[in-house]
């Protein structure tokens, strides 16, 4: 499989150094933002396959950084997965077209919604 190139963006550096270090043993190569004002910047340089992206930050929320990175032409067409406290974890998967994990996050489910939201890859 070749690895994935997933974007995560948190305000809590705790919890994106936690997925960084769940995502990398798992082969994909990963980079944090924990500015939800440079979210899009970072995006834009760094292309993603995947953003797992914080609801409730300082200065812009998950919502409009998500808008921002569907109106991008370079970005138009990523996939984002929602990670929050804000939903509980029954309601963790898909919600209407968006994707929730809720936090804490577990390993098993992180990894599992990350191979479900990836776009086909070539081996």
């Amino acid at each position: 499989m070749t690895k994935a190139r997933i974007l995560i963006v948190d305000d809590d550096a705790g919890i994106s150094t936690l997925l960084h270090a769940i995502l990398l043993r798992d082969g994909h190569e990963v980079r944090e933002e924990n500015r939800s004002f440079a979210a899009v910047s970072t995006a834009r340089d760094f292309r993603p396959h995947l953003v797992l992206l914080d609801v409730d930050m300082p200065g812009k929320d998950g919502g409009t950084v998500a808008a921002e990175i569907a109106a991008d032409p370079l970005l138009a067409g990523t996939p984002i997965i929602f990670v929050t406290s804000l939903v509980a974890q029954s309601e963790s998967g898909l919600r209407g077209k968006e994707r929730f994990i809720a936090k804490p996050v577990a390993p098993a489910a992180l990894l599992a919604a990350v191979q479900q939201a990836l776009p086909r890859m070539a081996a």
